[in-house]
């Protein structure tokens, strides 16, 4: 799967609002060339939510080991939730595994390398072992954020 291809694929998603910073737009230069999912139908970035799924094409400081400054190298993160998370892994996101991922192996479906922890999974360039997984794992995570906004909007 290319960016462009997962980019398509998930803003094809009903309620998706894809956020791609670059410069010039009042994003932090550290984010321009990542891409940012969100469930948003109205089309503005929710307040005090995090994406559902993200694209980034560099290492941020503290999350280097998936050494993303390699030519043509990009990571998905994907918030799974629990279940996924021990689905994939077969171990809770604060367990520890039994086996240890290199974070830099690509087509490769693990924890994500920093926010594991809090249930995200993570595919360094996808490819066609991780293509379908990707892509349900997209689809639900997009479904679990709807869910939250619209428990949060029944709220308010």
């Amino acid at each position: 799967m290319t960016m462009d291809e997962i980019i398509g694929f998930v803003g094809a998603l009903d309620g998706v609002l894809t956020l791609r910073p670059a410069p010039g737009d009042g994003s932090p230069e550290i984010s321009w060339g990542d891409t940012f999912f969100y469930y948003a139908p109205d089309g503005v970035v929710p307040a005090a939510t995090q994406p559902f799924a993200t694209i980034v094409t560099k290492d941020y400081p503290g999350d280097e080991a998936s050494r993303l400054g390699r030519a043509d190298t990009f990571r998905l993160n994907i918030a799974a939730g629990k279940e996924e998370f021990i689905r994939w892994t077969g171990h809770a996101p604060r367990e520890p595994g039994t086996t240890e991922t290199d974070p830099s192996a690509t087509d490769t479906l693990m924890a994500h390398p920093v926010y594991g922890t809090v249930g995200w999974l993570a595919v360094v360039n996808p490819g066609p072992a991780t293509d379908a997984a990707a892509r349900e794992l997209l689809r639900g995570s997009c479904h679990s954020a709807r869910t939250r906004h619209e428990r949060r909007a029944s709220q308010a």
